[in-house]
């Protein structure tokens, strides 16, 4: 889909509801936009998901509490 957009005052730029809806842009939605080629590239911005190993997560954890402990970081022992 193309579009001629003007550019207003201080930048603004428009953007068509029927460009919002192809590129799946709602109001109040995030874009990246960067400068390549010379020409201005807008992309949405979605939240990404990571798949994480449990095993890991869980050792991650118990190393940091063993840190915590060892510091004798959280507990009441040694406090006023």
């Amino acid at each position: 889909m193309k579009a001629v957009l003007r550019v207003r005052r201080k930048g603004v730029v428009i953007l068509p509801k029927k460009l919002r809806e192809a590129a799946g842009i709602s109001e109040g939605d995030e874009v990246y936009a960067e400068v390549a080629g010379g020409a201005i590239v807008l992309k949405p911005l979605r939240p990404t998901v990571v798949d994480v190993d449990p095993s890991l997560v869980e050792k991650l954890l118990r190393e940091e509490y063993e840190l915590e402990e060892g510091a004798g970081v959280g507990g009441a022992e040694g406090s006023p």
